[in-house]
C-alpha cells in the first residue's frame, strides 16, 4: 500500500522578481488570452479531480520540488537507491507538456483551472500537507484560480496530518477557519457542509474516527461551525463495520488502477452502490486513465495499467456510469509519479530514456475524454 506523505517543514526565500514577473503573466493571460469557452463551461459539481499541489521549481520555490524524487524501496529488506535530479530527468514515466512547474506559479494555475473547466470539472481535491509544508503557499493561490473559472475546491488530508482522528479534525477546523469563506470554498448544496477525503483512513481505529466523526464523541465536529462530510478510503472487501462505526459520511476508493484493491475494482461498484444507499452514505468511485509509477517503485510492475489509447479510462467511466452513482472521483489531474495525469504530456527524451506519451492522439486527449464521458454524467 503506498503512502504520499513527504517532507514536513520547509525554509525558502523568493525574490521580488520571481512574484512580480509570474503575476505580470497571469495578468496578461487574464486580459488577453484567456479561452472563451472556458468561461461559459458547463462544469459538474458531482466531478472530483484529485489536484496535486506539491511541486516545485527552482525560479519560484528554490527548489525542484517532487520534480526531482528518490526511487522507493518496497520494503525495509529492499536495498534498491536511486534518484532522478530533475531538469529533465524526473520522478515520472511521462513528461508534463507545460515542463517541470511550480504549484506556485499564478501562470500555471490559470492555465490548470482552464484546462480542468475545459474538462467539466466543478470540483477539485488538493492534496493537504499541513500549513507547514511548503505547498502551502499555493492553496490561497489555487482558489483564487479556481474561483475565475467556477471550480470549487476540496481537499484531500494525506497521512502527514492525519496521524490521528484528532488531528485530522485539527486540520478540518484549520481549513474551514482559513478559507471556508473563500468563494471557490466547496459546500455540497444539498447537505450545506464542506467535503474531505481522507487518505488511507483504514490506518487509524473505527473507534478513534468515532470520537471525532460520531454524533456523541468528546472530540465530535458534528453540530459544530466545523462539521462537514467526510470520505474514507475503502480498501478492503469487508470494510462494512468500519465504516458503520467510525462515523465517515461516505466513502471512495481512489486507486486508478484496477483491481488493485476490492474498492478499485470497477466490477464491484455496483455491489458498494447499492450498499451505501442502504446505510445512507455517500459513494464517490475513482475512475482513471492508466497507472505506472515505475520509476519511482519499479518493484510495482504488476499494477501497472496501459492506458490503451483511452481504452481503459473509457471502460473505468463506463462502469462507474453502470453502477448508477450519483459522484464520481477522477484520479488523477496530475500525480506525475503514478502515471494517472489527465493533464496534457508530450513526447521527451532525456539522454537515453524515452518518456511515455499520449501519441497518437493529442496531448489534451485525456481532458476531451473527460469532457466527453462527464457530458453523460447525470
Amino acid at each position: 500500500m503506498e503512502t504520499k506523505s513527504i517532507s514536513g517543514k520547509h525554509h525558502f526565500q523568493v525574490s521580488k522578481k520571481s512574484i512580480l514577473y509570474p503575476l505580470l503573466a497571469v495578468l496578461l493571460f487574464i486580459l488577453f488570452c484567456r479561452p472563451a469557452y472556458s468561461q461559459h463551461a458547463k462544469l459538474n459539481y458531482n466531478a472530483v479531480c484529485f489536484y496535486y499541489n506539491w511541486y516545485g521549481s527552482d525560479k519560484v520555490d528554490g527548489n525542484a520540488w517532487h520534480w526531482e524524487h528518490k526511487v522507493m524501496p518496497q520494503n525495509d529488506r529492499d536495498t534498491t537507491t536511486g534518484f532522478y535530479p530533475a531538469d529533465g530527468n524526473i520522478g515520472a514515466n511521462y513528461y508534463p507538456e507545460a515542463g517541470e512547474y511550480s504549484s506556485a506559479d499564478p501562470a500555471i494555475l490559470e492555465q490548470h483551472m482552464q484546462q480542468i473547466a475545459s474538462a467539466g470539472i466543478g470540483v477539485i481535491a488538493v492534496t493537504w500537507l499541513g500549513e507547514d509544508d511548503y505547498s502551502y503557499k499555493s492553496v490561497p493561490l489555487i482558489l483564487d484560480a479556481a474561483s475565475r473559472y467556477a471550480i470549487k475546491v476540496c481537499f484531500q488530508i494525506e497521512p502527514c496530518v492525519r496521524k490521528s482522528a484528532v488531528a485530522t479534525r485539527n486540520a478540518v477546523a484549520f481549513l474551514i477557519t482559513q478559507f471556508g469563506k473563500h468563494p471557490a470554498f466547496y459546500r455540497n448544496p444539498e447537505t450545506e457542509r464542506p467535503l474531505f477525503f481522507v487518505y488511507d483512513s483504514y490506518v487509524i481505529s473505527a473507534n478513534d474516527w468515532k470520537d471525532v466523526f460520531g454524533s456523541n464523541g468528546k472530540n465530535t465536529i458534528r453540530k459544530t461551525v466545523f462539521d462537514a462530510d467526510m470520505i474514507g478510503l475503502w480498501v478492503t472487501k469487508e470494510e462494512q463495520t468500519f465504516f458503520l462505526e467510525s462515523g465517515f459520511d461516505g466513502f471512495y476508493t481512489y486507486f486508478a488502477s484496477a483491481d488493485f484493491t476490492f474498492g478499485s475494482s470497477p466490477s464491484n461498484w455496483s455491489s458498494l452502490k447499492i450498499w451505501a444507499d442502504e446505510h445512507h452514505k455517500i459513494f464517490i468511485p475513482s475512475v482513471g486513465p492508466g497507472y505506472m509509477d515505475e520509476r519511482v517503485r519499479p518493484w510495482n510492475a504488476v499494477n501497472t495499467k496501459n492506458r490503451e489509447a483511452g481504452a481503459y479510462y473509457d471502460r473505468m467511466f463506463q462502469a462507474a456510469l453502470d453502477s448508477k452513482v450519483e459522484w464520481i472521483g477522477i484520479t488523477s489531474f496530475n500525480e506525475w509519479h503514478e502515471g494517472t495525469q489527465i493533464e496534457p504530456a508530450k513526447p521527451y527524451i532525456n539522454g537515453s530514456y524515452h518518456y511515455e506519451d499520449y501519441q497518437p492522439q493529442p496531448p489534451d486527449f485525456y481532458l476531451l475524454r473527460t469532457k466527453y464521458w462527464l457530458d453523460r454524467f447525470n
